[in-house]
C-alpha cells in the first residue's frame, strides 16, 4: 500500500533576480533586487521574508517539511492590471514561460499554473492555447477582478469573459481564483495591511458571488474552480446572499439561487483560513471533499514555520483533526485525493501519472 502524499495546492515561487528580463525592471513592472531582499514594482516593494521564495531553497524547504509536491500559482503582481497592452503581454508570457520551465525541469515536485488577462479576450484565448498545447500547463490562474481597457474594475466572471471559460472547459482545466490589487480598486489608505487582511476576503466573496449567480459550475461542467484563502467571506456570507436573493428577486432576474452552488463537486476552496472555527464552517457548508490543502507559502500569511505565529506547514489541518472537525481519512484526502481531483477531475490516468512521478516509479 502506497504512503499518503502531501500535496500543497497553493504555493508561489519567485524567479531569481538574474532570471527576470531587463525590460521588466526598466518599465518598473516587477523585479527582485540583486541581494534577494525585496520584490519590487514601480514605487512598491515588499520584503522577501523567506529563502524558499526561490527554487532551490523551496525544494530544500519542501524536503524538510515532507511536502511531496506543490502547485505553483502565478505571482499576483503579474496579473497585468494597468499595464499597456504590449508590456502586459510580455510580462505575462515571461511568467508563464518561467512556470512552464519549472514544471518541465521538476515534474515530480511541481505542477505549475499560467495566467491570462481577461480584459483582452482574443489574446487571452491565444495564450491559453499556447500554454496548454505547447507548454503542457493545466492550471489557469485568474484574479478575482481585473481592469478592462477603459480602466474600469470588473469581476473575472463577467459574462463577456465566457469565451475564456468555454476554452478552459474544452481543455478540462483546473482554475485558481486569487485576489489582489484591492488597494487600486478601493479608495482607502493602505495601512496596517488592510487589503490583505480584510479586503482580499471580500474580493474572493465577490468573485464567488458572481461565479455562482451565473451558474458557471453547471454551465462549464469540465472546469474545477478553486477559490484561494478558503473563499472565507463566501462561507460566512451565504445566509445574507440567500436572504437578498429571496427578498429582492427583481435584482436577480435570470440568476441562479446561491443554495445551488453549496457543496458543488466543481467548486473547491483551500484550507488557508487560519482558525479552526472558520475551517469547521467550511467543512459543514461545503463538505470536506471540496477542500484542498493550501499553504500559500512562502508568504507570512501562509502556513510557515514561525515561533511568533506558533505555526508550521499543515498546522490548521492537524488542529482540526485534534478537535474532531475531520477524521484521519478526511485529513489525508485534503492533502492528496482532493488536490488530485481538483487538478484532473475524473481523469484517473492523469492522476496516476502524477502520483507515479512523485513517487519516482518511472
Amino acid at each position: 500500500m502506497k504512503r499518503k502524499l502531501r500535496i500543497n495546492g497553493h504555493s508561489h515561487l519567485l524567479p531569481y533576480p538574474e532570471q527576470i528580463p531587463q525590460f521588466m525592471k526598466d518599465k518598473k513592472i516587477f523585479w527582485v533586487d540583486d541581494e534577494r531582499k525585496y520584490m519590487l514594482q514601480d514605487d512598491w516593494k515588499r520584503p522577501v521574508t523567506d529563502s524558499s521564495f526561490f527554487l532551490n531553497e523551496k525544494l530544500a524547504w519542501m524536503e524538510l517539511n515532507k511536502i511531496d509536491h506543490a502547485v505553483i500559482l502565478n505571482l499576483s503582481q503579474l496579473y497585468g492590471n494597468g499595464l499597456r497592452l504590449e508590456a502586459m503581454k510580455h510580462a505575462l508570457r515571461f511568467q508563464n514561460d518561467f512556470n512552464a520551465k519549472v514544471q518541465q525541469d521538476h515534474p515530480s515536485k511541481f505542477t505549475c499554473g499560467f495566467v491570462v488577462h481577461p480584459g483582452f479576450i482574443h489574446g487571452a484565448l491565444w495564450e491559453i492555447e499556447r500554454c496548454v498545447e505547447e507548454l503542457g500547463l493545466r492550471v489557469l490562474c485568474l484574479p478575482t477582478h481585473f481592469m478592462d481597457s477603459i480602466g474600469q474594475w470588473r469581476s473575472v466572471f463577467d459574462e463577456e469573459n465566457d469565451p475564456i471559460f468555454e476554452l478552459a472547459n474544452k481543455y478540462k482545466l483546473a482554475i485558481e481564483i486569487h485576489p489582489y490589487d484591492g488597494d487600486k480598486m478601493i479608495k482607502l489608505e493602505n495601512v496596517n495591511w488592510r487589503f490583505h487582511l480584510i479586503w482580499m476576503l471580500a474580493q474572493c466573496g465577490d468573485a464567488y458571488h458572481f461565479y455562482t449567480l451565473n451558474g458557471m459550475q453547471e454551465r462549464f461542467p469540465h472546469i474545477r474552480t478553486c477559490f484561494a484563502h478558503g473563499g472565507q467571506l463566501a462561507q460566512m456570507n451565504l445566509g445574507r446572499r440567500i436572504q437578498g436573493f429571496d427578498g429582492r428577486p427583481d435584482l436577480f432576474e435570470g440568476k441562479v439561487h446561491p443554495r445551488k452552488a453549496v457543496g458543488h463537486p466543481n467548486i473547491y476552496f483551500d484550507t488557508l483560513v487560519h482558525d479552526t472555527d472558520s475551517f469547521k464552517l467550511m467543512v459543514d457548508r461545503q463538505g470536506s471533499k471540496q477542500i484542498i490543502m493550501g499553504l500559500d507559502d512562502p508568504y507570512p500569511l501562509g502556513e510557515m514555520v514561525s515561533d511568533a505565529q506558533s505555526s508550521y506547514p499543515g498546522k490548521l489541518l492537524d488542529l482540526s483533526m485534534e478537535r474532531d472537525i475531520i477524521d484521519q481519512k478526511q485529513h489525508d484526502d485534503i492533502w492528496e485525493d482532493n488536490v488530485l481531483r481538483w487538478l484532473f477531475g475524473e481523469d484517473e490516468a492523469a492522476k496516476k501519472d502524477l502520483v507515479r512521478k512523485i513517487l519516482g516509479d518511472e
